[in-house]
């Protein structure tokens, strides 16, 4: 026995097999070792299906881990499109010599995730790698959920006038990994946000009905590349007011230190979301009683024109263009 993962771990044979039945199925709930599961689809709808990597540097940051940072990520992009997500796979990329332990810690993040979503991780897959070609651990996601009847959301759907909400404060999931991968502190800390958002769209979907256009959680790319993706994909214009962007002083404060835009800054925990000005009061008033949107507001609208393009107004009466960055602001983030 070893308290660090061998290249043994990823053979298929027996270290393989006793890592899968003491730590992974155990943790989640497996039934037998498998390479697929046999599942039950609960509700009538459309199949959802999504698929993600995960390979942010460090594993660990304030307010997560890449464990829970996978679940989470996964559920919420099934989420987006309106889909109650229901099951999960991960296949895991282990650099040799990782520690057992933190491996364990992961487990139970990503187990204890899953739980808090609703979710269940059903069928998965181990690798290992030689030692100074993994980073640690990569690990590989695949979602399913079903789309009620009745819930169709795409940027395609925005129309002028329509509102741009936010669900809550910016910038919080980018900083605090920035901060810890560059030994950075700040009073008070700064945390990630993540957190699965399954559970907030069931509020809106009931709430907006056929008023909500498209919803999309702002990661890598941050809040603008959202919103120009929204412009693109409608041919319409979308207008955002500074004064109204929900960026909380720790986030401000590090992007001012390090150069960064908060703008571009990616979030875990955070949607946009595009709904007809006529439900967007009741939409916020609901939003603001469940606890992942306390801090909701509007932050813009749709314009007719110019098509594609994002505007900002700025805090001293001005008007510029934003556009999507180049390469990103901060790399391996998610």
């Amino acid at each position: 026995m070893s308290d660090r993962i061998l290249m043994g771990h990823g053979s298929g044979g027996r270290m393989m097999h006793e890592l899968i039945s003491s730590h992974f199925a155990p943790a989640f709930g497996m039934e037998g070792m498998g390479d697929a599961a046999v599942l039950e689809l609960r509700e009538k709808g459309r199949l959802a299906v999504s698929t993600d990597s995960y390979v942010v540097s460090p594993l660990f940051f304030p307010g997560g881990n890449i464990g829970e940072l996978a679940v989470n990520g996964t559920v919420n992009d099934l989420a987006m499109v309106g889909a109650e997500p229901l099951y999960l796979t991960c296949g895991l990329i282990i650099e040799e010599g990782m520690l057992i332990a933190d491996l364990e810690r992961i487990i139970s993040s990503m187990a204890r995730a899953a739980e808090e979503a609703g979710v269940r991780i059903v069928a998965g897959d181990t690798k290992v790698v030689d030692k100074g070609k993994g980073d640690g651990l990569f690990i590989n996601t695949a979602g399913v959920g079903v789309v009620p009847e009745g819930v169709s959301l795409s940027p395609k759907k925005i129309q002028e006038g329509d509102v741009i909400i936010i669900s809550g404060e910016m910038g919080r999931h980018g900083m605090a990994v920035m901060a810890e991968r560059s030994g950075l502190s700040f009073d008070p800390p700064l945390m990630s946000d993540t957190t699965a958002l399954n559970g907030l769209v069931r509020v809106m979907v009931k709430a907006a009905g056929a008023g909500l256009r498209a919803m999309r959680d702002p990661t890598r790319g941050g809040v603008a590349t959202t919103l120009k993706e929204f412009a693109m994909e409608s041919g319409l214009a979308i207008e955002m007011d500074e004064e109204r962007l929900p960026v909380p002083p720790g986030v401000r404060g590090a992007c001012d230190l390090l150069g960064l835009d908060p703008l571009f800054v990616a979030n875990e925990g955070l949607l946009l979301a595009v709904v007809s000005d006529d439900v967007s009061q009741y939409l916020l008033t609901e939003m603001k009683a469940h606890p992942l949107g306390s801090g909701a507001c509007v932050i813009g609208r749709a314009l007719s024109a110019p098509a594609g393009k994002v505007l900002l107004r700025t805090s001293i009466g001005g008007t510029r263009i934003v556009d999507m960055l180049e390469g990103g602001q901060l790399p391996r983030i998610c």
